[in-house]
Formats: structure tokens, sequence, C-alpha cells
């Protein structure tokens, strides 16, 4: 279950219009401070930035599923199986499953969530994007950019 602070921030950014994804930078930016703090680990930081957005999804965040071919099928399959329970409202998971998970989730390490990791994620990704792609992500932050800021 997420933080009251992090939906509270989330419901935040919803009002202020800004995109899913915006919103759903809450729940990964929570899981990134566990992870520092030490309640859990995760095997890379590409888990660990899959667990923030499956909690985003769960908690009402449109956020919609991968594109076909650009995931596996059941990684897409479970973000819109997130995506479905967030939609109803998710029901309290069973005691004893969240326990297994996060009693595997503590035997991983804790560099995932260290600057040096996250950085070389944000890079991989990055090189994934076409320029063009890269250019317009930039010239709608620049328009959406906070004036107050």
């Amino acid at each position: 279950m997420p933080d009251k602070k992090t939906l509270k921030r989330a419901e935040q950014d919803k009002r202020e219009g800004k995109s899913p994804s915006t919103q759903a930078g809450e729940f990964v930016r929570e899981e990134m401070e566990h992870i520092r703090e030490g309640k859990h680990g995760a095997r890379s930081a590409k888990q660990a930035i899959a667990i923030g957005l499956s909690k985003a999804r769960r908690a009402g965040v449109a956020l919609k599923a991968p594109r076909e071919g650009t995931v596996s099928p059941e990684t897409r399959r479970h973000a819109q199986h997130d995506s479905a329970v967030g939609a109803k409202g998710a029901k309290a998971p069973s005691p004893k499953r969240s326990r297994a998970t996060l009693s595997a989730l503590k035997r991983e390490g804790r560099s995932a969530a260290s600057t040096a990791a996250l950085s070389r994620q944000t890079k991989t990704a990055a090189k994934k994007r076409t320029a063009a792609d890269r250019s317009s992500a930039a010239r709608k932050a620049a328009r959406t950019r906070s004036r107050s800021g």
C-alpha cells in the first residue's frame, strides 16, 4: 500500500493536469526511497521502477499498459491487470502473498536505487528512443513547465 504522502502528491499532479507518467513518477520515487532506507531491495533499477509503476496502476493512475511488441506478453498482461484492479478499487492483498513478496525483495541488493544504477537505466532507456521522440518530449516539458518554479 502506498504512503498517504505519495497518494496526495500524485493527486496533486492530477489536479495540475500533469500526465499519468508524471503521476506514476511519485510512486517510483517512493519505491526508490524504500530501497534506500533498507525496507527492501530490488534486483535492478528496472525492477524497482516496475514495482512503482505497478503500485501506481493499482492506486488508480490512468497509466496505459506498454504497447504490444515493446515488452513480453506476460508483462503487458500484468500491467493490464494492475490497471483493471486500479479502476475497480483494489481489495486488500492476501497477507501470505504480501509477506512472501516482501521477504523475497528483502533478500535482494540495495544498489538498484543508487545514483549510478538509475543513471545507467535512464541512459539505456533514452538510447532506445529516437532523436525526434526525445526532442518532442523536451519541447512538451518546456511547454508544461511550472512558471512559478
